[in-house]
């Protein structure tokens, strides 16, 4: 039994699904299952039972989830502490996050963290979904994640920061940009631009227009923000996306307009960590750090 096999235990149990795991670590399903089968070996019984749709521990597995989790955040705390001993005042911070999420809810925050921290490292790790983030935080040496909050995950601690309200972004001469504001049955017939369906943001969104009543067609993808309102300025559908900091809402005088649709509940984000008592004085100056810019940029737009 190895720390490496706990780790992969843990996350394997948040996802549920070992090719997903897989996926998230750059490795094959047969490394996952390794990690899996060594630890069953040592303890003697089946850890994870199989299902249509992934795995989910058993009665044993989830106390070995549980107590895993709790000993890697413990354990990662302190080997953290332990290395900014060595190194002196400076020290690492580690935050794992989606592509898009510096440049929009972190950019100042870094920049005045650096002022403030010189002799701190900031180490970023992408990943394309809070369930990835999720992972991350569980398979490797990460302080923090910024992600979409969503249901309780087992062994992490999520905190919102801010809501964002969510707008249709659209082409200038689209008949819906003249609109100062939508409620969500104007968006009936919309050409949707759809994000990737392990996105904690489509689920979010699905569930508000399932709930309104609202159907939308979509012929069109996206991975991220970003390409979304991108393909929707190119005139290939309509993009409803949260509006986030420092964005201008209804939108400029470019070829795209952002409409508010105040109706929608909004999305929530924040961060995400294994413990905040096992943080080091550094990652929780910078997760306050980016907290208060955040906060700041929304009261601006308002």
């Amino acid at each position: 039994m190895t720390l490496d096999d706990l780790r992969v235990f843990v996350a394997v149990c948040r996802a549920g699904s070992l090719s997903a795991v897989a996926r998230d670590l750059g490795c094959t399903q047969s490394a996952v299952s390794q990690h899996v089968r060594r630890l069953e070996k040592e303890t003697g019984t089946r850890l994870l039972e199989r299902h249509a749709r992934g795995v989910v521990p058993t009665e044993a597995g989830r106390i070995l989830q549980a107590a895993a989790a709790d000993g890697i955040a413990g354990l990662d705390g302190a080997l953290r502490r332990v290395d900014d001993l060595v190194r002196g005042a400076g020290g690492t911070v580690r935050i794992t996050t989606g592509a898009t999420t510096v440049r929009h809810f972190m950019s100042e925050a870094v920049v005045a963290f650096r002022r403030a921290h010189p002799g701190v490292s900031l180490e970023f790790q992408t990943e394309n979904s809070s369930r990835g983030c999720f992972a991350a935080l569980a398979a490797h040496d990460l302080d923090l994640a910024w992600i979409t909050i969503g249901a309780a995950v087992r062994g992490i601690e999520q905190r919102p920061v801010m809501d964002l309200p969510w707008v249709l972004a659209v082409g200038a001469d689209d008949p819906l940009a003249a609109r100062t504001a939508l409620d969500p049955a104007d968006l009936t017939g919309i050409r949707h631009i759809r994000l990737p369906e392990n996105s904690a943001s489509r689920a979010h969104l699905d569930a508000a227009l399932a709930a309104a009543g609202i159907r939308v067609r979509s012929d069109t993808g996206a991975a991220d923000w970003d390409t979304a309102l991108l393909l929707a300025e190119l005139g290939l559908g309509h993009a409803l996306v949260p509006a986030l900091p420092g964005w201008q809402v209804p939108g400029s005088d470019g070829p795209l307009r952002l409409v508010p649709v105040p109706a929608l509940p909004p999305l929530a984000v924040g961060w995400a960590t294994r413990g905040w008592a096992a943080l080091s004085p550094p990652a929780l100056a910078f997760a306050a750090a980016v907290s208060r810019s955040c906060r700041a940029r929304a009261a601006g737009q308002q």
